[in-house]
């Protein structure tokens, strides 16, 4: 891997780049540095930063501080074609193509050779096949761009935005959907375009393809960075450290978490192409199997396949022994299964509905909407969960919108539980929520597993899965590498298993 000398001049360099939100400090004081022809990775967790700095980088996001110097001239872009034209620019997971026109057209649209008024098309493919088979690909360009898979895709849309803007490349989660073959395809042409002196943005949480592909590491933690390194003179383990935030001794356990009972869900060589590997796993009535792992690991996507958010394509799953069809949410809440999805605002919460509504939905989901719960039972029931919960509001009837991050997801909790779930599944249930409400929840989940509900709980608050967990399994690059239990789950060893790769 290739030491970039610092005492080369940045070809992008910005500094004291900060951005504020509405009650939230989105970037403070971040300074990235990228070196001529390096692949500079930028790490972090969900929340870190990671995309408001791409934004503020490439004029989507107005900054509220500091600066960005290109080839030593500072400069301002105003929006991301600004930003392209002054040679920045970028490629998202999702290929920002047009998929009705050819791969010519999208390679050359709003800049296409022209003779007499009319694009002159012979020129443009003939220029367009030039042009990728520097890139490496051999395809017709008059083909349309769906004819190709996601991999020459991106190629596709990194040969346009290399061609628009020139000095540096900004790949975002460019390998999310992709394949082993697919993603050293990718590598290749990052390569080859490092060797023509091209500065590369690599954003990834697949730290295996980081530490192959990049030469230096930015780290980001809540806005802040945590640390810059060559990757050549680190491990994993230094970076998932700094990326979490963890300090590496043993941890004592929090509490005796008690026996488990009868085996109540269990779930066999379950997987979805393309999306996690197949996976077995079983879970106890009075447990809590805990899901460790950076994000995009497989974490949500372990609890989107069991509860038939996205349907399996091979695998079963079995309750009490029995095999039982999960094809969707439906299927799993008739089957007693609930889960609290990890973005409240996207996937659970209805905001402009009342409280009540929303603790109410799962059931009358159930019930039928043609059986509609009475009124008198509805007020009932999001009553005693505002009590027992301690939901914090002024009134049933104010939209659930309204209600603080905490007290949304103990609202989402009270909806579950009102189905009075056998199995639950909780996806970051921590996340973005008061000291106060963090707390509560934690117990919230003890007293669950000790009235002998079964839980799936993933989150990246290690100290939490270490203190109610019976196990932990972690995940790795959308697999599972290792399980933990009793004295075993620690901090130090989720973290180690996380960095260094060994089958289940």
């Amino acid at each position: 891997m290739t030491n970039i000398s610092t005492s080369d001049r940045p070809v992008l360099h910005a500094r004291g780049i900060s951005k504020f939100f509405p009650g939230t400090i989105a970037l403070d004081d971040v300074e990235l540095r990228l070196m001529p022809g390096e692949v500079h990775a930028l790490l972090g967790e969900n929340g870190a930063g990671k995309s408001t700095l791409i934004k503020c980088l490439t004029g989507a996001y107005r900054r509220d501080a500091g600066v960005i110097m290109l080839d030593g001239t500072e400069v301002e872009p105003a929006s991301t074609a600004d930003s392209q034209r002054l040679g920045i620019g970028t490629v998202y997971q999702e290929v920002n193509l047009l998929p009705n026109l050819t791969v010519a057209e999208n390679l050359f649209l709003g800049r296409q050779p022209m003779r007499g008024g009319f694009i002159a098309r012979k020129r443009m493919n003939a220029e367009a096949r030039a042009v990728l088979q520097d890139y490496g690909l051999e395809i017709d360009p008059a083909e349309p761009l769906t004819a190709y898979s996601v991999a020459i895709q991106q190629v596709i849309a990194i040969a346009r935005a290399v061609e628009m803007s020139g000095k540096v490349l900004i790949l975002d989660e460019p390998t999310a959907s992709l394949d082993h073959d697919e993603v050293q395809l990718l590598f290749g042409v990052i390569r080859k375009l490092k060797k023509r002196g091209l500065s590369i943005v690599f954003i990834t949480h697949f730290l295996d393809q980081v530490f192959a592909i990049s030469d230096r590491a930015t780290i980001l933690r809540n806005g802040r960075v945590i640390g810059e390194c060559v990757l050549a003179e680190v491990t994993q383990h230094d970076v998932v450290t700094m990326m979490l935030g963890r300090q590496l001794e043993a941890r004592v356990k929090a509490r005796d978490v008690g026996v488990a009972g009868k085996t109540l869900v269990e779930v066999e060589d379950l997987g979805k192409r393309g999306m996690i590997a197949p996976f077995s796993l079983d879970i106890r009535e009075g447990e809590v199997v805990g899901l460790a792992g950076l994000l995009g690991s497989g974490r949500t996507e372990t609890a989107n396949l069991i509860f038939g958010v996205v349907p399996a394509d091979q695998g079963k799953i079995m309750l009490r022994g029995q095999e039982i069809g999960v094809t969707n949410p439906r299927d799993a809440v008739a089957h007693r299964f609930a889960l609290c999805p990890e973005d409240r605002k996207v996937d659970g919460i209805v905001g402009d509905l009342s409280v009540r509504d929303n603790i109410i939905l799962a059931l009358q989901a159930r019930q039928g909407w043609m059986r509609p719960i009475p009124r008198a039972k509805v007020q009932e029931i999001a009553e005693s969960y505002v009590r027992a919960l301690d939901i914090r509001l002024a009134s049933l009837d104010m939209p659930i919108r309204l209600l603080s991050g905490g007290n949304q997801q103990k609202a989402l909790l009270a909806r579950w539980l009102a189905t009075n779930p056998d199995f639950l599944i909780l996806d970051e249930p921590t996340r973005g929520i008061d000291v106060g409400a963090h707390a509560e929840i934690i117990a919230l989940i003890e007293q669950l597993r000790a009235d002998g509900m079964a839980l799936l709980v993933a989150s990246s608050e290690l100290e939490e899965l270490v203190a109610y967990s019976t196990r932990v399994i972690v995940l790795r690059d959308r697999k599972q590498v290792r399980e933990l239990a009793g004295d075993e789950i620690t901090p130090d060893n989720i973290i180690n298993a996380i960095a260094t790769e060994e089958v289940a």
